[in-house]
């Protein structure tokens, strides 16, 4: 029985940790304690198992290190960055401008809050990066307004919860940087990699909405026109896009033609963007009637977070900035924001520190308590468990995508993507190696998936958070004086449903088109081995016309080479012209640099041979190291 334990020791541990997590046992102690705990199991089990086991008492030492290159990660300190860049913004009310201003743009067509909603959602995980923030403060301002306006209980709850999870993978998304680090990839390329699925699913979502507005009118009416304040004015807004369009191009291809592709850009596209600010703030403060009142709220409203998204994704795509830079610019790019609209103040603040500091800590915990259960668990070969069980899937790469997809899929139903991603993911980054699946390519798709389980009743957490706002009760509507009916749960549930088919319709997709996400790869220059050259530097004087020599030396040196110093250099102690000073027999003469010997023939090499051992023979003199050109 014993040795049966001990030659399963490693889906025990697994089962055993997994089982205790899915309890509700808090992760972080529940990963250290069972880290330590099979350890010493582990210990005391190595002699029944001793190919399997490869634990003893001394590497529990090792985990120091582990948890120190924890806090001395870079990549990580993306995170509180991000997370304050969006507890700022939410407390800007940045999100209520944007419903407000793109559901007057898009309220002439039917669907237009849906779209506008959408539309919200993706600039919002662009910018806070934060699932929960985003699905709160669009079920606060959006949902009382959609049932206001006759929308069906069920589209409404879905859109909203489904484009509040869009922060999960659309960039500077959390779950992607952890997933970068987790996986020993860039978060850049992670990134890149995932813009055009994130694209393709914010399209998805709205031809969804497409569709319900053409089978289903009365589901998603338009905006009547007695609450569009904003009136009309589209055309304005076409043609202050259109010139916007042609100053960046005349300042890139005219005014700064000189200078490097990213920073043309980055002027000409700020010059530009800005003069479109300019001009809208001039017509709104100054009455000057050039733009309608339509176009000069859209350009005021969507100017300066799409400013931020530019500052901190697009100095990321261009490689100007890395990602912890562009979440530092991005943080106070949010301040500066806030302080603007004269919506900074102490309390707000105070909130948002609390909150990053919360968070960080949290998955700071999570990490340590990992690599504490990852250190036993690859010294009883759990790695090699879980690799041998995902290679033989069948199926090939495709196989194991499927696969991991699902298994992906229902611990997000009950686990929270960070607990995902630093217990399971580092497991799965060896098979795919050893099946050739681009990390990058896995990293989109496990993302992808971590942001389907947030949607999936009955434990889906955007549900939980869209439900923790929405009204149980009837109420009676201000604006409309209608008395309208309280959100069932079930409501919400049936609303999620249609979107978890689209995010599973994207998952294949880029499953069997990976074409989407390994663009990232191609601005990388391949090295062709042959065209490297390897010179060796000179060990001295050149010994034939031509040959290469090492640096120069001085006048007065002994075949000229060296490292040039006055007075030749004598590492032996003894000056130049001068023998051995122990008596010995004469040895011919050594450059010095000009200093005393030491005496007795003492060298800064090597001490000085014992009595009856022969004299150490001469160290060759290698010269500079070889470099690689």
């Amino acid at each position: 029985m014993i040795e049966l334990i001990a030659h399963n020791l490693a889906p025990i541990m697994f089962t055993s940790v997994m089982a205790l997590l899915l309890l509700g046992y808090p992760v972080a102690f529940t990963l250290a304690a069972g880290g330590l705990v099979f350890f010493f199991l582990g210990v005391e089990l190595s002699i029944f198992a001793p190919d399997q086991i490869r634990l003893f008492p001394n590497l529990l030492q090792a985990n120091a290190n582990r948890i120190f290159d924890v806090m001395r990660n870079d990549t990580l300190l993306a995170i509180p960055f991000f997370t304050f860049m969006g507890l700022i913004l939410e407390r800007s009310r940045m999100a209520e401008d944007l419903l407000d201003t793109i559901g007057q743009l898009f309220g002439p067509i039917r669907g237009g809050l849906a779209y506008a909603v959408i539309f919200v959602g993706a600039l919002l995980g662009a910018t806070t990066g934060v699932v929960a923030a985003s699905v709160i403060a669009m079920g606060l301002i959006s949902l009382p307004i959609m049932m206001r306006y006759g929308y069906d209980r069920s589209l409404a709850t879905g859109t909203i919860a489904a484009s509040g999870t869009l922060a999960q993978i659309v960039p500077p998304s959390l779950v992607l940087i952890v997933m970068s680090d987790q996986l020993g990839r860039s978060v850049g390329d992670m990134y890149v990699g995932a813009l055009l699925p994130a694209v393709m699913i914010v399209t998805l979502y709205c031809a969804y909405i497409f569709v319900v507005t053409l089978i289903r009118p009365k589901a998603a009416p338009a905006l009547p026109a007695e609450f569009r304040t904003l009136g009309g004015g589209v055309l304005s807004l076409l043609v202050m896009i259109g010139l916007t369009v042609g100053l960046h191009y005349l300042l890139y291809h005219f005014v700064f033609d000189g200078l490097r592709y990213e920073t043309r850009f980055v002027w000409s596209a700020t010059l530009a963007t800005a003069t479109a600010l300019v001009v809208s703030l001039a017509n709104r403060y100054l009455k000057l009637g050039i733009i309608s009142r339509l176009a000069e709220q859209v350009i005021i409203v969507l100017i300066p977070p799409l400013a931020l998204i530019f500052l901190v994704l697009g100095t990321i795509f261009l490689g100007i900035a890395t990602p912890t830079e562009g979440g530092a610019m991005g943080a106070t790019g949010a301040l500066i924001l806030a302080f603007i609209k004269r919506r900074l103040n102490m309390t707000s603040l105070k909130e948002a520190l609390d909150s990053t500091t919360k968070l960080t800590s949290f998955v700071m915990f999570i990490l340590i308590g990992a690599r504490v259960f990852g250190l036993t668990f690859y010294g009883i070969n759990g790695h090699l468990w879980i690799e041998e069980l995902l290679l033989s899937l069948p199926g090939g790469e495709h196989g194991f995508l499927v696969v991991v997809t699902i298994i992906v899929f229902i611990l997000g139903c009950f686990l929270d993507f960070f607990e995902i991603a630093f217990i399971v993911v580092p497991l799965l980054v060896g098979p795919a190696e050893k099946l050739g699946i681009d990390l990058i390519w896995l990293g989109i798709i496990l993302g992808i998936n971590l942001q389907t389980s947030f949607l999936t009743p009955p434990f889906g957490f955007a549900l939980f958070y869209l439900r923790s706002i929405s009204p149980s009760k009837a109420w009676n509507d201000v604006v409309t004086g209608k008395f309208i009916e309280g959100i069932r749960t079930t409501e919400i549930y049936k609303g999620a449903l249609p979107y978890i088919v689209i995010q599973f319709l994207a998952i294949m997709i880029v499953i069997f088109y990976p074409r989407l996400v390994t663009h990232y790869k191609d601005d990388e220059k391949p090295v062709n081995l042959d065209d490297v050259q390897i010179q060796l530097p000179g060990m001295g004087a050149p010994t034939a016309p031509g040959a290469p020599s090492g640096l120069p030396g001085l006048p007065g040196q002994d075949g000229g080479g060296g490292l040039g110093l006055p007075g030749g250099l004598n590492l032996n102690g003894a000056p130049s012209g001068l023998g051995d000073q122990s008596g010995g027999s004469q040895q011919p003469a050594q450059p010095s640099m000009g200093l005393p010997g030491l005496p007795g023939g003492l060298s800064l090499n090597a001490a000085p041979p014992l009595a009856g051992e022969p004299a150490p023979a001469p160290q060759p003199d290698l010269g500079q190291p070889p470099s690689i050109q």
